[in-house]
């Protein structure tokens, strides 16, 4: 089963966008090796294929992108074929929705150093707790980013 790895850039006050959805705030490291970070996840063509999970886009809107109105059944469908890790990209909603179905395996975010104050969360309420491992971190000293790597541990069974 191919791993779903959820990423994403956060304030160090939980955020992923401002009160009014900028992200201006969002710095670029230059140490930071996206092509590194997307080996595992992209297909060995030049071509990565891209879904936006959207309740307003329609599909067909953009010839080089497949719309999709639930992301639920397609990350399921797409967990069992035969591939490298899926990498998933957005906002909270999306990640609550794929959090509570259990299709997220794993979790990495960029930690900018900037509180907001207040804006779009990284998990919006109401969203059931998930244990955590950490698998590997590195502070940016240049930006004072820290990337984090979760993976997801699988609910304790109730006796």
């Amino acid at each position: 089963m191919r791993r779903v790895i959820y990423g994403g850039a956060m304030s160090l006050d939980g955020y992923i966008a401002g009160p009014n959805g900028e992200y201006d705030w969002i710095v670029m490291d230059p140490e930071i090796d996206f092509a590194a970070r997307l080996k595992d996840q992209a297909p060995p063509t030049p071509a990565i294929r891209q879904i936006v999970f959207s309740r307003t886009l329609r599909p067909g809107a953009f010839p080089d992108v497949t719309i999709e109105p639930a992301a639920e059944p397609v990350v399921a469908r797409l967990r069992e074929e035969v591939g490298k890790e899926i990498a998933v990209f957005g906002g909270g909603e999306l990640f609550r929705s794929l959090l509570a179905a259990g299709l997220v395996d794993a979790v990495e975010v960029s930690v900018i150093p900037v509180l907001l104050g207040g804006g779009i969360p990284f998990l919006p309420p109401p969203s059931e707790r998930a244990a955590l491992t950490l698998r590997k971190h590195r502070v940016y000293a240049k930006t004072g980013t820290i990337g984090l790597e979760y993976d997801i541990r699988p609910p304790a069974r109730k006796k």
